[in-house]
């Protein structure tokens, strides 16, 4: 079975998980999509997934956009 039919976001709205900028308003839509993150039994399996197909935008796997980018370098 492929990850993503266990991912707890699945629940939510998917606009959550993609905030426009990371200051304000932003910055708190990017903490409650990490709480979201935090209940999911398959986070680990997601940031994988993110890492490995290069998602730029979105919080996946627990991480922001910014935060995913600083593992990279």
């Amino acid at each position: 079975m492929d990850w993503r039919h266990n991912a707890v976001c699945r629940e939510e709205d998917p606009e959550l998980f993609f905030p426009i900028g990371n200051t304000g308003p932003a910055l708190l839509q990017i903490e409650e999509a990490k709480a979201v993150c935090r209940r999911c039994p398959v986070m680990e399996q997601c940031l994988q997934w993110a890492l490995e197909s290069g998602q730029d935008s979105g919080v996946w796997g627990g991480l922001s956009e910014d935060e995913r980018r600083a593992m990279k370098r």
